[in-house]
Protein backbone atom coordinates (compact mmCIF):
# COMPACT_ATOMS: atom_id res chain seq x y z
CA UNK A 1 0.00 0.00 0.00
CA UNK A 2 1.14 3.18 -1.15
CA UNK A 3 -0.06 6.43 1.53
CA UNK A 4 0.79 9.70 0.14
CA UNK A 5 0.30 12.30 2.63
CA UNK A 6 -0.36 15.99 1.36
CA UNK A 7 0.72 19.70 2.95
CA UNK A 8 -2.92 20.23 3.82
CA UNK A 9 -3.14 17.42 5.79
CA UNK A 10 -1.60 19.60 9.00
CA UNK A 11 -4.25 22.20 9.11
CA UNK A 12 -7.43 21.24 10.22
CA UNK A 13 -8.47 24.85 9.80
CA UNK A 14 -11.76 25.65 7.33
CA UNK A 15 -11.00 27.62 4.17
CA UNK A 16 -11.54 30.90 3.71
CA UNK A 17 -13.35 31.85 0.71
CA UNK A 18 -16.03 33.82 -0.46
CA UNK A 19 -18.76 34.18 -2.05
CA UNK A 20 -21.48 32.86 0.15
CA UNK A 21 -24.26 30.99 -0.76
CA UNK A 22 -28.10 32.04 0.96
CA UNK A 23 -26.96 28.64 3.35
CA UNK A 24 -23.39 30.32 4.09
CA UNK A 25 -21.89 27.96 1.67
CA UNK A 26 -19.08 29.63 -0.90
CA UNK A 27 -19.61 29.72 -4.29
CA UNK A 28 -17.32 28.43 -6.27
CA UNK A 29 -16.24 28.24 -9.88
CA UNK A 30 -17.35 24.21 -10.11
CA UNK A 31 -20.72 25.55 -8.78
CA UNK A 32 -22.07 27.53 -12.49
CA UNK A 33 -23.05 26.10 -15.24
CA UNK A 34 -21.47 27.61 -18.26
CA UNK A 35 -24.84 30.16 -18.84
CA UNK A 36 -24.35 31.07 -15.10
CA UNK A 37 -20.65 31.71 -15.68
CA UNK A 38 -21.28 33.84 -18.73
CA UNK A 39 -24.07 36.01 -16.76
CA UNK A 40 -20.94 36.43 -14.43
CA UNK A 41 -18.43 37.84 -16.58
CA UNK A 42 -21.12 39.68 -18.40
CA UNK A 43 -22.24 41.73 -15.64
CA UNK A 44 -18.77 42.66 -14.63
CA UNK A 45 -18.13 43.89 -18.14
CA UNK A 46 -16.14 40.97 -19.53
CA UNK A 47 -17.16 39.58 -23.31
CA UNK A 48 -18.82 36.47 -22.98
CA UNK A 49 -15.59 34.79 -24.76
CA UNK A 50 -13.93 34.74 -21.71
CA UNK A 51 -16.26 32.43 -19.90
CA UNK A 52 -15.88 30.00 -22.80
CA UNK A 53 -12.07 30.32 -22.72
CA UNK A 54 -12.61 29.54 -19.03
CA UNK A 55 -14.84 26.84 -19.39
CA UNK A 56 -12.32 25.34 -21.59
CA UNK A 57 -9.56 25.81 -18.85
CA UNK A 58 -11.42 24.02 -16.40
CA UNK A 59 -13.25 21.25 -18.18
CA UNK A 60 -10.75 20.86 -21.51
CA UNK A 61 -7.92 21.60 -20.19
CA UNK A 62 -8.16 20.54 -16.60
CA UNK A 63 -6.65 23.26 -15.43
CA UNK A 64 -5.85 23.01 -11.38
CA UNK A 65 -6.52 27.50 -10.40
CA UNK A 66 -6.59 30.47 -12.10
CA UNK A 67 -3.16 31.13 -12.99
CA UNK A 68 -3.09 28.11 -15.12
CA UNK A 69 -6.05 29.32 -17.26
CA UNK A 70 -3.47 31.69 -19.37
CA UNK A 71 -5.99 32.27 -22.29
CA UNK A 72 -7.30 34.67 -19.78
CA UNK A 73 -5.66 38.43 -19.32
CA UNK A 74 -3.64 38.34 -15.88
CA UNK A 75 -5.97 41.28 -14.57
CA UNK A 76 -9.19 39.12 -14.86
CA UNK A 77 -8.14 36.32 -13.64
CA UNK A 78 -6.95 37.82 -10.55
CA UNK A 79 -10.27 39.50 -10.10
CA UNK A 80 -11.80 36.02 -10.41
CA UNK A 81 -9.33 34.59 -7.50
CA UNK A 82 -10.75 37.73 -5.50
CA UNK A 83 -14.12 37.38 -6.13
CA UNK A 84 -15.04 33.71 -7.25
CA UNK A 85 -12.79 30.59 -5.53
CA UNK A 86 -11.68 28.20 -8.49
CA UNK A 87 -12.47 25.26 -5.77
CA UNK A 88 -13.52 24.74 -1.87
CA UNK A 89 -11.98 21.33 -1.44
CA UNK A 90 -8.63 20.80 -0.13
CA UNK A 91 -6.49 17.06 -0.22
CA UNK A 92 -5.96 15.96 3.29
CA UNK A 93 -4.69 12.87 2.24
CA UNK A 94 -4.33 9.99 -0.79
CA UNK A 95 -3.70 6.48 -0.35
CA UNK A 96 -3.28 4.00 -3.04
CA UNK A 97 -2.88 0.12 -3.57
CA UNK A 98 0.31 -1.05 -4.39
CA UNK A 99 -0.75 -1.45 -8.02
CA UNK A 100 -1.64 1.84 -8.33
CA UNK A 101 -4.88 0.98 -9.90
CA UNK A 102 -7.47 2.16 -7.43
CA UNK A 103 -6.37 5.59 -5.53
CA UNK A 104 -8.69 7.30 -2.87
CA UNK A 105 -8.71 10.74 -1.99
CA UNK A 106 -9.65 12.28 1.46
CA UNK A 107 -10.43 16.07 1.29
CA UNK A 108 -11.59 18.75 4.07
CA UNK A 109 -14.39 21.23 2.71
CA UNK A 110 -14.70 24.53 3.60
CA UNK A 111 -16.28 24.12 7.00
CA UNK A 112 -13.84 21.29 8.02
CA UNK A 113 -15.89 18.19 7.25
CA UNK A 114 -14.25 15.28 5.20
CA UNK A 115 -15.63 13.49 1.99
CA UNK A 116 -14.06 10.50 -0.09
CA UNK A 117 -13.02 10.06 -4.34
CA UNK A 118 -12.08 6.68 -5.23
CA UNK A 119 -10.28 6.45 -8.52
CA UNK A 120 -10.68 2.52 -9.99
CA UNK A 121 -8.64 2.20 -13.10
CA UNK A 122 -9.64 -0.96 -15.01
CA UNK A 123 -8.28 -2.23 -18.36
CA UNK A 124 -11.02 -0.64 -20.61
CA UNK A 125 -11.91 1.97 -18.02
CA UNK A 126 -11.25 4.83 -15.78
CA UNK A 127 -14.34 5.06 -13.36
CA UNK A 128 -14.94 7.83 -10.08
CA UNK A 129 -16.60 7.41 -7.45
CA UNK A 130 -18.60 10.20 -5.83
CA UNK A 131 -19.44 11.51 -2.52
CA UNK A 132 -22.92 13.55 -2.32
CA UNK A 133 -23.23 14.13 1.06
CA UNK A 134 -21.29 14.55 4.47
CA UNK A 135 -22.50 11.17 5.98
CA UNK A 136 -25.64 9.84 5.34
CA UNK A 137 -28.96 9.75 6.49
CA UNK A 138 -29.96 6.04 5.39
CA UNK A 139 -27.67 4.52 8.03
CA UNK A 140 -27.26 0.94 6.55
CA UNK A 141 -26.29 -1.75 9.08
CA UNK A 142 -23.05 -2.30 7.36
CA UNK A 143 -21.87 1.03 5.73
CA UNK A 144 -19.60 2.73 7.70
CA UNK A 145 -20.58 6.08 6.02
CA UNK A 146 -23.71 6.28 8.37
CA UNK A 147 -22.50 5.39 11.12
CA UNK A 148 -22.44 9.57 12.08
CA UNK A 149 -25.57 10.10 10.42
CA UNK A 150 -25.61 12.90 8.28
CA UNK A 151 -24.07 16.58 8.51
CA UNK A 152 -25.26 18.34 5.41
CA UNK A 153 -25.60 17.55 1.83
CA UNK A 154 -22.29 18.46 -0.43
CA UNK A 155 -23.29 21.39 -3.22
CA UNK A 156 -22.87 20.91 -6.67
CA UNK A 157 -19.53 22.49 -6.87
CA UNK A 158 -18.16 19.72 -4.40
CA UNK A 159 -19.21 17.27 -6.27
CA UNK A 160 -18.26 18.12 -9.47
CA UNK A 161 -14.72 19.79 -7.94
CA UNK A 162 -14.34 15.72 -6.61
CA UNK A 163 -14.92 14.88 -10.65
CA UNK A 164 -12.18 16.96 -12.32
CA UNK A 165 -9.84 16.01 -9.61
CA UNK A 166 -10.41 12.39 -10.30
CA UNK A 167 -9.78 13.15 -14.20
CA UNK A 168 -6.66 14.98 -12.95
CA UNK A 169 -5.28 12.38 -11.41
CA UNK A 170 -6.15 9.52 -14.62
CA UNK A 171 -5.02 12.24 -16.90
CA UNK A 172 -1.33 11.95 -14.88
CA UNK A 173 -1.71 7.99 -15.41
CA UNK A 174 -2.18 8.35 -19.41
CA UNK A 175 -5.69 7.76 -18.31
CA UNK A 176 -9.22 9.26 -19.32
CA UNK A 177 -11.65 9.34 -16.99
CA UNK A 178 -14.43 7.36 -18.50
CA UNK A 179 -17.13 6.97 -16.02
CA UNK A 180 -18.84 8.17 -13.37
CA UNK A 181 -20.53 6.48 -10.06
CA UNK A 182 -22.56 7.96 -7.31
CA UNK A 183 -21.77 5.37 -4.77
CA UNK A 184 -19.74 7.11 -2.65
CA UNK A 185 -21.01 8.51 0.94
CA UNK A 186 -24.36 9.61 1.05
CA UNK A 187 -27.60 8.98 -0.97
CA UNK A 188 -27.80 10.98 -4.38
CA UNK A 189 -31.39 11.21 -4.10
CA UNK A 190 -31.49 12.62 -0.77
CA UNK A 191 -29.32 15.61 -2.55
CA UNK A 192 -31.48 15.37 -5.85
CA UNK A 193 -31.09 19.04 -7.15
CA UNK A 194 -27.68 19.47 -6.93
CA UNK A 195 -27.10 16.18 -8.41
CA UNK A 196 -29.08 16.91 -11.58
CA UNK A 197 -26.98 20.30 -12.05
CA UNK A 198 -23.75 18.29 -11.50
CA UNK A 199 -24.93 15.98 -14.09
CA UNK A 200 -26.11 18.98 -16.44
CA UNK A 201 -22.47 20.38 -16.06
CA UNK A 202 -20.65 17.03 -16.35
CA UNK A 203 -22.93 16.30 -19.99
CA UNK A 204 -22.34 19.59 -21.29
CA UNK A 205 -20.58 19.16 -24.77
CA UNK A 206 -18.16 22.69 -24.80
CA UNK A 207 -16.66 20.88 -21.56
CA UNK A 208 -15.58 17.47 -19.98
CA UNK A 209 -18.65 16.34 -22.52
CA UNK A 210 -19.12 13.64 -20.31
CA UNK A 211 -22.10 11.10 -21.57
CA UNK A 212 -24.82 10.71 -19.39
CA UNK A 213 -25.02 6.87 -19.93
CA UNK A 214 -21.68 7.15 -18.56
CA UNK A 215 -23.19 8.45 -15.48
CA UNK A 216 -24.66 6.10 -13.18
CA UNK A 217 -26.46 7.55 -9.96
CA UNK A 218 -27.86 5.04 -6.85
CA UNK A 219 -30.43 5.09 -4.55
CA UNK A 220 -31.04 3.08 -1.06
CA UNK A 221 -34.65 3.61 -2.39
CA UNK A 222 -35.71 6.88 -2.25
CA UNK A 223 -39.13 5.80 -4.23
CA UNK A 224 -40.40 9.19 -5.51
CA UNK A 225 -36.87 10.08 -6.44
CA UNK A 226 -37.22 7.53 -8.66
CA UNK A 227 -40.04 8.83 -10.19
CA UNK A 228 -38.30 12.00 -10.83
CA UNK A 229 -35.46 10.72 -12.16
CA UNK A 230 -37.30 8.53 -14.86
CA UNK A 231 -39.19 12.46 -16.33
CA UNK A 232 -35.36 13.79 -16.33
CA UNK A 233 -33.59 14.97 -19.67
CA UNK A 234 -30.68 13.03 -19.31
CA UNK A 235 -30.50 9.10 -19.98
CA UNK A 236 -28.28 8.28 -17.07
CA UNK A 237 -27.91 4.89 -15.28
CA UNK A 238 -30.45 4.12 -12.24
CA UNK A 239 -28.68 1.49 -9.84
CA UNK A 240 -31.00 0.55 -6.75
CA UNK A 241 -29.07 -0.83 -3.35
CA UNK A 242 -31.21 -3.67 -2.49
CA UNK A 243 -29.03 -5.98 -0.43
CA UNK A 244 -32.09 -8.42 0.55
CA UNK A 245 -35.47 -9.53 -1.62
CA UNK A 246 -37.76 -9.75 1.78
CA UNK A 247 -39.04 -6.43 3.82
CA UNK A 248 -38.18 -7.59 7.11
CA UNK A 249 -34.05 -8.78 6.18
CA UNK A 250 -34.29 -5.35 4.25
CA UNK A 251 -35.68 -3.25 6.65
CA UNK A 252 -32.44 -4.72 9.03
CA UNK A 253 -29.83 -3.36 6.67
CA UNK A 254 -31.60 -0.68 4.88
CA UNK A 255 -33.66 1.37 7.64
CA UNK A 256 -35.27 3.22 4.48
CA UNK A 257 -37.21 0.09 3.45
CA UNK A 258 -39.89 0.64 6.08
CA UNK A 259 -40.96 3.93 4.52
CA UNK A 260 -40.34 2.23 1.28
CA UNK A 261 -40.75 -1.41 1.20
CA UNK A 262 -39.82 -3.91 -1.10
CA UNK A 263 -42.96 -3.98 -3.38
CA UNK A 264 -43.24 0.15 -3.54
CA UNK A 265 -39.13 -0.17 -4.59
CA UNK A 266 -40.31 -2.57 -6.92
CA UNK A 267 -43.66 -0.92 -8.97
CA UNK A 268 -40.89 2.11 -8.74
CA UNK A 269 -38.45 0.44 -10.72
CA UNK A 270 -41.01 -0.77 -12.94
CA UNK A 271 -42.66 2.74 -13.68
CA UNK A 272 -38.71 3.79 -14.39
CA UNK A 273 -37.95 1.06 -16.97
CA UNK A 274 -41.45 1.44 -18.62
CA UNK A 275 -40.89 4.99 -19.07
CA UNK A 276 -37.60 4.94 -19.99
CA UNK A 277 -36.92 2.12 -21.33
CA UNK A 278 -33.71 1.65 -19.64
CA UNK A 279 -32.31 -1.33 -17.81
CA UNK A 280 -31.48 -1.24 -13.70
CA UNK A 281 -28.95 -2.57 -12.21
CA UNK A 282 -29.73 -4.11 -8.14
CA UNK A 283 -26.85 -3.34 -6.36
CA UNK A 284 -26.47 -6.69 -3.32
CA UNK A 285 -23.98 -5.94 -0.98
CA UNK A 286 -23.02 -9.53 0.27
CA UNK A 287 -22.45 -10.83 4.02
CA UNK A 288 -21.55 -13.85 5.67
CA UNK A 289 -24.50 -15.80 7.33
CA UNK A 290 -26.68 -12.46 6.93
CA UNK A 291 -28.05 -12.49 3.23
CA UNK A 292 -26.34 -15.68 1.32
CA UNK A 293 -28.19 -18.01 2.01
CA UNK A 294 -29.00 -21.03 -0.51
CA UNK A 295 -33.50 -19.55 0.07
CA UNK A 296 -32.10 -15.67 -0.01
CA UNK A 297 -30.71 -16.15 -3.29
CA UNK A 298 -33.96 -18.00 -4.52
CA UNK A 299 -35.94 -15.64 -3.54
CA UNK A 300 -33.77 -13.05 -5.30
CA UNK A 301 -34.56 -14.83 -8.34
CA UNK A 302 -38.23 -14.82 -7.91
CA UNK A 303 -38.73 -11.01 -7.02
CA UNK A 304 -36.55 -9.80 -10.37
CA UNK A 305 -37.32 -12.75 -12.31
CA UNK A 306 -39.13 -11.06 -15.45
CA UNK A 307 -37.86 -7.65 -14.70
CA UNK A 308 -35.50 -5.60 -16.90
CA UNK A 309 -32.10 -5.61 -15.22
CA UNK A 310 -28.78 -7.25 -13.71
CA UNK A 311 -27.72 -7.92 -10.53
CA UNK A 312 -24.39 -6.89 -9.21
CA UNK A 313 -23.42 -9.33 -6.24
CA UNK A 314 -20.75 -7.10 -4.06
CA UNK A 315 -19.30 -9.24 -2.02
CA UNK A 316 -19.12 -7.13 1.27
CA UNK A 317 -15.90 -4.57 2.02
CA UNK A 318 -15.25 -5.48 5.75
CA UNK A 319 -15.36 -2.74 8.22
CA UNK A 320 -13.30 -2.63 11.48
CA UNK A 321 -16.12 -1.50 13.75
CA UNK A 322 -19.04 -3.76 12.02
CA UNK A 323 -19.92 -7.44 12.62
CA UNK A 324 -20.01 -8.18 8.72
CA UNK A 325 -18.07 -10.39 7.41
CA UNK A 326 -17.80 -11.48 2.95
CA UNK A 327 -18.57 -14.85 2.93
CA UNK A 328 -15.98 -17.23 0.74
CA UNK A 329 -15.20 -17.56 -2.38
CA UNK A 330 -17.48 -20.66 -2.79
CA UNK A 331 -19.88 -19.29 -1.12
CA UNK A 332 -20.01 -16.13 -3.31
CA UNK A 333 -20.23 -17.87 -6.62
CA UNK A 334 -22.88 -20.36 -5.82
CA UNK A 335 -24.94 -17.53 -4.60
CA UNK A 336 -24.18 -15.76 -7.82
CA UNK A 337 -25.29 -18.71 -9.56
CA UNK A 338 -28.37 -19.60 -7.73
CA UNK A 339 -29.92 -16.02 -8.89
CA UNK A 340 -28.52 -16.90 -12.45
CA UNK A 341 -30.88 -19.63 -12.88
CA UNK A 342 -33.61 -17.34 -12.82
CA UNK A 343 -32.59 -15.78 -16.05
CA UNK A 344 -31.26 -12.95 -13.68
CA UNK A 345 -27.97 -11.50 -15.51
CA UNK A 346 -25.79 -11.43 -12.23
CA UNK A 347 -21.84 -10.40 -11.87
CA UNK A 348 -19.83 -10.68 -9.15
CA UNK A 349 -17.95 -7.09 -8.20
CA UNK A 350 -15.51 -7.33 -5.73
CA UNK A 351 -14.99 -3.96 -4.18
CA UNK A 352 -11.76 -2.26 -5.42
CA UNK A 353 -9.16 -1.08 -2.44
CA UNK A 354 -10.04 -3.06 0.63
CA UNK A 355 -6.45 -2.31 1.68
CA UNK A 356 -6.55 1.34 1.46
CA UNK A 357 -10.06 1.16 3.43
CA UNK A 358 -11.87 1.91 0.50
CA UNK A 359 -15.53 1.25 1.62
CA UNK A 360 -17.60 4.53 1.64
CA UNK A 361 -16.72 6.46 4.56
CA UNK A 362 -13.53 4.05 6.01
CA UNK A 363 -11.24 6.82 5.21
CA UNK A 364 -13.11 9.44 6.93
CA UNK A 365 -13.70 7.86 9.89
CA UNK A 366 -10.05 7.46 10.24
CA UNK A 367 -9.20 10.61 9.79
CA UNK A 368 -12.35 12.10 12.19
CA UNK A 369 -10.91 9.61 14.99
CA UNK A 370 -7.39 10.88 14.71
CA UNK A 371 -8.58 14.65 14.62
Amino acid sequence: METVALPTASSSAPLALRPLSRAGRPVSLFDLTLEELESRLLAQGEPAFRARQLWHGIYGDLCDGYDAVTTLPLPLRTALADDLPFGTLATVREVATDDGETVKTLYRTFDGQFVETVLMLYPDRATVCVSCQVGCAVGCAFCATGLGGLTRNLTTGEMVEQVVGAARRAAALGRPLTNLVMMGMGEPLHNYAATMKLVGILNDRRGLGFGARRITISTSGVVPRIDALADEPYQVNLAVSLHAPTDDLRTRLVPLNSRYPIAELMAACDRYVAKTGRRISFEYALMAGINDGDDVAQDLGELLRGRLCHVNVIPLNPVDVLPYERPDPAGIERFAGIVRAADIPTTVRYSRGVAIAAACGQLRAEQSAAS
